[in-house]
């Protein structure tokens, strides 16, 4: 299987699993496309990416909750390498507090870049892969789309969702060659995580360090992190595997935290 010369949109991707995925790409010969709120960050990205080969990448910045930039950053791809093959609906953010105290404008935040950003790239992708004839959609979940945790009701809402999502277009773009599945991590140490250790900590009532062994990697078999290489490297499996035969599916990758 390879992606060798296949045109790739990932959004999120100047850092962290975005990147990952992007660096795995590059290095099997794709035609990536670094999709960033932080313009700057994406070209940097793209050219050290480049550079490394022997693949190609160019940054754009793009705002997954604007139906415009989406739409734009889409037709400028196209213009450029000819279509899309590939999408990896990446970007997203964490915010966690008790429900009960929840703001509603960080509620509709998390919804709006996690399901908005999955619609509005797929509606703008899935017309020029349905011209080809093929094409591949992989939306980045969580094993908190298959499970829950406290202080994260609005993130397991999204990630749940879309699995819905990519079941519809599963079953929508099957007669057009395109597939759909989702990648459901457990926690990877990236910033985003980081982030949340002493958040929870405060919330919680523990220590940061029980965050990490109790709260984090509890429920794994072996309390490590799941690698952002790991998570690269199924990405490349979804986006390169050749028929309908893996569609609508998702898969844990999370040191048997959940298994399914």
């Amino acid at each position: 299987m390879t992606l060798k010369d296949k045109v790739c949109i990932i959004t999120g991707a100047a850092s962290g699993i975005g990147q990952g995925i992007a660096r795995r790409f590059v290095a099997g010969g794709a035609k990536v496309v670094i999709a960033d709120l932080k313009r700057e960050a994406a070209t940097r990205t793209a050219e050290e990416l480049t550079k490394a080969g022997p693949g190609e990448a160019i940054g754009i910045e793009m705002d997954v909750t604007s139906e415009d930039q989406v739409n734009a950053g889409v037709e400028a791809v196209v213009k450029k390498w000819g279509g899309v093959d590939v999408l990896v609906s990446n970007a997203g953010v964490q915010i966690v507090h008790k429900l009960e105290s929840f703001p509603y404008d960080d509620w509709k935040k998390m919804l709006s870049i996690h399901l908005d950003g999955a619609f509005l790239t797929s509606k703008a992708c899935l017309p020029h892969m349905y011209k080809k004839g093929s094409g591949s959609i992989i939306f980045m979940g969580s094993v908190h789309s298959k499970e829950a945790s406290p202080l994260k009701s609005a993130y397991v809402t999204a990630k749940h969702g879309l699995l819905g999502l990519s079941r519809v277009i599963a079953k929508e773009g099957a007669e057009h060659g395109v597939r759909t599945n989702v990648i459901c991590p457990g926690f990877v140490k990236t910033p985003l995580v980081e982030k949340q250790i002493p958040q929870q900590a405060q919330e919680l009532g523990i220590s940061e360090k029980q965050v990490i062994e109790q709260v984090m990697l509890g429920q794994t078999v072996d309390k490590e992190f799941t690698t952002i290489e790991d998570v690269a490297e199924i990405a490349h499996v979804f986006a390169s595997f050749p028929t309908n035969a893996l569609t609508g599916q998702s898969l844990v990758v999370s040191h048997g935290w959940f298994m399914d």
